[in-house]
Order: C-alpha cells, then structure tokens, then sequence
C-alpha cells in the first residue's frame, strides 16, 4: 500500500464518530447573502416575483453588444418550434403598423454569413438574450459603468496639459 492510503486508513477511526456526533445536532444553518439565514429543514415560502416594468420605454444599453432589454410583458408569449409571438410585432412585415422596433437585420444571416429571408433558426429564440425588466431591487451591490461613463471627462476639469 502507498503511505498516503495508509494514512487515510489510520484517521478513519476518529472521523466516524466524529461524523456521528455531528448528525445528531441541529440541522445545519444555511447563510446566505441572497436569503435570511434558514436551517436546511424549513420551509419557507418562496418570496414574491416582483412586477415587471410595462412602461415600453427603450432602455438605454450600457455597452455596445448588449442586446435590448424587453420593456414589456411577455409572461404568456408562445415561443415554439413553429409559433415565435415576438415576431407578430417585431418582424419586418408588422412593424409599422404596431410601431414595434424591427428585429435586427443580423438576426436574418445564418452562420456562413448568408442573409436569409426569414429570421435564422439560431437566433428565432427571442429570450435566450433579450430579458423582460422587473422591478426587483439588486441582492448585491452594483458598481457597474458603462464605457461611456468611464472615458468622458467631466465638463468642470478644463483641459489640462
């Protein structure tokens, strides 16, 4: 036998009771930044989802590949195989009478770079990249700035050189 098996065989004995012991008292605590700290037994109802915003203002994106964000509802929208409802709005044909934004001319080329006449099958899955917006407030703290924020100056330093 090699010496580290060994001495895995020879702390054996004091972990089992060990591990017993431990089983025997309360159930563990889970704590947890996102959630008040629970024992590992309970349960809790789950918190509220929060409404989504409605309000169909377009969100300003905060670098320049981020998809749009959906600023409306689509809990109930029919996303199949052969049924997309994002695009009874959102397709060329229908945008000028609903006044939806038309779906990006690169969700119509496939993957050799060919422009199709309908969206391409790799991007007909609206939600895989763009998110209805909540009202949720964050869990954690956000620092984020976008490019824009970080390369301007203000306007109260002058030029200094």
């Amino acid at each position: 036998m090699r010496p580290h098996h060994l001495a895995a065989l020879a702390v054996l004995p004091f972990l089992v009771p060990a591990m017993l012991s431990a089983q025997n008292t309360e159930p563990r605590r889970l704590d947890s930044p996102f959630r008040p700290p629970v024992n590992f037994v309970d349960e809790n109802p789950a918190p509220p989802i929060p409404p989504d915003v409605t309000d169909d203002r377009r969100v300003a994106r905060n670098y320049p590949e981020q998809p749009p964000v959906i600023p409306h509802n689509v809990r109930d929208y029919q996303i199949t195989l052969n049924n997309n409802q994002c695009l009874t709005c959102h397709s060329r044909r229908f945008t000028e009478a609903v006044q939806a934004p038309m779906v990006s001319i690169t969700h119509y080329v496939d993957r050799e770079g060919q422009t199709l006449g309908g969206v391409s099958p790799r991007r007909y899955f609206c939600m895989q990249c763009h998110v209805p917006q909540t009202t949720a407030q964050p869990i954690v703290p956000n620092t984020f700035k976008d490019l824009d924020s970080l390369v301007s100056r203000p306007s109260d330093q002058g030029d200094r050189r």
